[in-house]
């Protein structure tokens, strides 16, 4: 009875070093195929959002498409033209995407 409470325990001993070895590659899977990602997706937002000039096409983070008219950096704000005479102040962590590639029809 001893012996075979024994070579359960030693069967379990190798085990956890198995179970180890799989939590680290659940892990590196998780790094590789979604913070990885979803890191450079982010620098690059901060990229686009630190070279942001007057006359860039943007969209808001609420769904608001415009073209920026101006930048405060001191305050950390950008001014959009929404529409003929509408501008809007937006704070610049909130402007995504750069829509050059798809222009906006002025009226």
């Amino acid at each position: 009875m001893i012996k075979l409470f024994l070579a359960a325990q030693a069967a379990q001993g190798g085990s956890g070093m198995s179970m180890i070895l799989m939590m680290v590659a659940i892990f590196a899977i998780m790094w590789f195929f979604m913070i990885r990602p979803q890191q450079k997706k982010q620098k690059e937002i901060q990229q686009f959002q630190n070279s942001l000039t007057e006359g860039t096409q943007v969209v808001t983070g609420g769904g608001i498409y415009g073209i920026v008219k101006s930048i405060d950096l001191a305050k950390n704000t950008v001014e959009v033209k929404i529409a003929r005479d509408v501008i809007i102040t937006v704070d610049r962590s909130y402007v995504f995407k750069d829509m050059s590639a798809a222009p906006l029809q002025q009226k």
